[in-house]
């Protein structure tokens, strides 16, 4: 064999021990964890951050051992451009393809938030932002989208009432439109059923004036034993033509203003809310009513009561006449002034 072969074997030799030595070691550090420490680290991907960053940051952390294997690894799973931002649980002990596909799957950490019965939408959106879950102004501009209030028929330019109360698990990746779809789509699969629809038809209520009645329910009252009789008062003084006079929509009147004390001055405050002024229902909810509210104001209980006050213990008297009325006014109310 001539020298100049041999030169050339011993070449090509070299070159693939090299070769399979570089591939080994690309397969070892794309195929082994970056050590056995099981405790989770909280790693975020920025919006627009690509693929090379991630895996950069990945690997400064000690998540991964190579950065290069890392994105190798991506292509090879087709997955280089399906990075997406968001906050991960993510262990030094996991392996590279597990982290990969929590990553590319969008498998983000979730947050548990519960938004309670009768809060307003502003009310949401400032427990949003307090928990770092939304910028409270972006989910006022999402609950107030036109395409989707158009999509329910709705009037008004809100969402106020529609944003169902309950428990949510959202990351912190979540944009406000998404969280106000989340919200609108629970209340239209929980609250928009056939039956309640055609219940609504029964009263001669369109849905948006039972949503509007079940906001004001809900503020009146936390006890569930109360509210379909706090209903059938609504219900009474609006077959009567009679001003429904409730605290709650004069509040909502008043928003920002409101310093926990209605004032004589305040029953007069011009406002389509403000139901001491104007017969009927406001134009729209004051809050978001939860189900047994919303059953409350489809089905109030059959009483002739027109009345009802506070007992300063979370209960309410009702009464059938002004005379009643007063009595109990005297009772609980007038007392309770004298005693402070």
């Amino acid at each position: 064999m001539s020298t100049a072969k041999k030169i050339l074997l011993t070449t090509f030799a070299i070159a693939l021990g090299c070769l399979w030595a570089v591939g080994g070691t690309f397969y070892y550090q794309a195929s082994q964890p970056a050590s056995e420490d099981l405790k989770t680290r909280i790693f975020v991907i920025k919006p627009g951050q690509t693929l090379k960053q991630a895996a950069r940051a990945l690997s400064q952390r000690g998540l991964i051992r190579s950065p290069n294997a890392f994105i190798l690894l991506a292509y090879l799973q087709k997955k280089q451009n399906h990075i997406q931002a968001g906050e991960y649980e993510i262990s030094p002990a996991m392996l590279p393809a597990e982290i990969l596909q929590k990553i590319s799957s969008g498998q983000t950490v979730k947050y548990s938030i519960t938004v309670p019965e009768g809060y307003s939408v502003r009310e949401i959106a400032s427990l949003l932002e307090q928990r770092g879950l939304a910028d409270k102004n972006a989910f006022m501009d999402a609950a107030h989208d036109r395409q989707l209030i158009g999509s329910l028929g709705l009037p008004g330019d809100s969402l106020e009432g529609y944003l169902f109360p309950e428990t949510y698990d959202i990351s912190r990746s979540t944009s406000e439109p998404a969280i106000v779809k989340s919200m609108l789509e629970l209340f239209k699969s929980r609250v928009l059923t056939p039956e309640n629809l055609e219940r609504a038809g029964e009263l001669h209520f369109d849905f948006h004036q039972v949503v509007t009645l079940a906001s004001l329910i809900e503020k009146e009252t936390g006890l569930d034993a109360e509210r379909k009789l706090i209903s059938s008062v609504f219900h009474n003084r609006l077959r009567k033509k009679m001003l429904l006079q409730t605290d709650p929509t004069v509040i909502y009147a008043l928003r920002e203003t409101f310093d926990g004390n209605i004032r004589k001055k305040d029953l007069s405050i011009d406002s389509p809310y403000n139901t001491y002024k104007h017969i009927g229902l406001p134009p729209g909810p004051i809050a978001s009513p939860g189900l047994k509210s919303v059953i409350a104001a489809l089905y109030p209980a059959q009483t002739d009561y027109l009345y009802f006050v506070s007992r300063q213990d979370g209960s309410h008297q009702f009464s059938s006449n002004l005379i009643d009325h007063n009595r109990a006014v005297a009772e609980f109310q007038l007392k309770k002034s004298k005693k402070s």
